[in-house]
């Protein structure tokens, strides 16, 4: 087996226990994406300075002095996230050559931990898409087919974790970027509740994480690798006004006591045959396991339409006022579809914005008046398997048209409300394409939803690596 082989967890234990040290970590995972990387395109910055960190990781670990949870262990990070001293494009030509002097507290706290930073994984502009491509570096390509796409925004990140480049990434999940990846990479991808990890990046508007809720997580192989990053990531932070202090509101229930709530569709979606085929197998396993499962009728509320009329038009007025500045004075900078989302939320007047709050609440009651009843929802995380990287997304499913820019993803919902949400790699489709099933939890439940996963994970096959890899 090869140092890329293992989990962050394994590495994390023979580095500590002086099996390996950080120095070999680091050059196994330099030397695979110099070998790999220019096939998936995951990595478009490479922090110089790894190795000369790992060395210094080494004699800390010689010198028999304490060390932290993360002690040499290279991360990936996204190029939406500020890193100090490394440059940070956010996928956007206007920042080609933007270096950081800060970086937000949970970065500050895996740096803490003794994690190295060992590169930059791609983005579309400013995250603005559930695909990953943009006018600075190109398209990221799906390890399990190089013709198809890992999804986004996330996509760089999930990509290096599936395609063995880092053992385990963060990411960003404003309207499923985290969750979208994970599902069509095969890899576990968590949301976490809004506000129980930071989200302080943005210097210049530190409420801009409410619209939608925005939230920073852990893109892994397996769910123990993403519980060990997610206790270093979360926890109370003074600079972000949304940030929630660490509490457990609920008990882990024994698995004959937890009743899960089956949606197939959210009654709005229409989900490929072959991905519905997975879900259902993984629901029937969730009962071999002794939960409770009861397929319900969800009413958000909400048409289709006004579901996700409501979730671009607060991404459209978001990206109006954070970069319309910036576009009017580089136009050419930006792509056509990123000007259009600015053009629109451009149109939407101060009462016509705040009136997408009412059907946010509808959402919001929906769920909650499940989470009443029900401890877990789980559905597809989406409609469909990774599709040809040229295209937004599938524009026709089971023989019905559908609208390939969002009709494909389940993964919104829950950025409106601020609930944990995670994608579980729960299979493979006849056609060899990973199937993740979304898990979303009461708010506050996060590590009741990990622990959940685990347990699913040690009794079922869960993560698959892609052939060739």
């Amino acid at each position: 087996m090869e140092i890329t082989d293992l989990s962050a967890t394994e590495l994390c234990n023979q580095i500590q226990m002086k099996q390996l040290s950080p120095v070999e970590v680091m050059n196994a995972y330099l030397e695979r994406i110099e070998q790999e990387n220019k096939k998936w395109n995951a990595y478009v910055t490479m922090n110089d300075q790894a190795l000369d960190e790992a060395k210094k990781a080494e004699d800390v670990l010689m010198k028999g002095e304490s060390v932290g949870a993360l002690h040499g262990i290279p991360i990936a990070i996204k190029d939406l996230t500020p890193t100090e001293g490394i440059v940070t494009t956010y996928g956007s030509p206007v920042f080609k050559d933007f270096v950081p002097n800060y970086e937000p507290t949970f970065l500050k706290r895996v740096k803490s931990a003794g994690a190295i930073v060992i590169g930059k994984t791609n983005t579309p502009e400013f995250g603005h898409k559930g695909t990953t491509d943009n006018p600075l570096f190109g398209t990221t390509k799906n390890p399990w087919d190089e013709t198809l796409t890992p999804g986004g925004s996330s996509g760089g990140s999930a990509a290096a974790v599936a395609g063995k480049l880092a053992p385990f990434a963060e990411g960003s999940d404003g309207g499923g970027s985290i969750r979208i990846p994970a599902s069509l990479t095969g890899t576990f991808g968590f949301k976490p509740t809004f506000g129980v990890v930071p989200h302080d990046g943005n210097l210049k508007n530190v409420f801009g994480s409410q619209h939608p809720y925005l939230h920073n997580g852990p893109m892994t192989r397996t769910v123990e690798d993403a519980v060990l990053l997610f206790s270093v990531m979360r926890g109370y932070a003074e600079d972000d006004p949304d940030s929630a202090p660490i509490t457990e509101k609920h008990e882990i229930k024994a698995l004959k006591d937890i009743k899960i709530a089956y949606t197939p569709n959210f009654g709005l979606f229409e989900i490929s045959h072959d991905v519905l085929s997975v879900i259902q197998k993984a629901c029937k396993n969730f009962t071999d396991l002794g939960c409770q499962v009861e397929e319900v009728n969800i009413d958000l509320g909400l048409s289709k339409r006004d579901l996700l009329r409501t979730f671009s038009g607060l991404w459209c007025v978001s990206y109006a006022t954070n970069y319309g500045d910036l576009y009017d004075a580089q136009p050419e900078s930006f792509s056509d579809n990123l000007a259009k989302m600015i053009a629109v939320g451009r149109k939407i007047t101060a009462v016509d914005y705040k009136r997408l709050d009412w059907n946010r609440t509808k959402v919001w009651n929906a769920i909650q008046q499940l989470f009443q009843e029900y401890d877990y929802i789980v559905s597809p995380t989406l409609a469909t398997t990774a599709f040809d990287h040229q295209f937004a997304g599938p524009s026709v499913i089971n023989g019905k048209e559908v609208n390939p820019v969002n009709d494909w993803m389940l993964t919104q919902a829950y950025n409106l409300t601020g609930h944990p949400a995670a994608s579980l790699p729960v299979g493979l489709t006849e056609a060899g394409l990973p199937v993740g099933l979304q898990i979303a939890s009461k708010k506050f439940a996060d590590n009741e939803l990990l622990q959940l996963c685990k347990q699913y994970e040690h009794a079922f096959e869960t993560y698959i690596s892609p052939p060739n890899v």
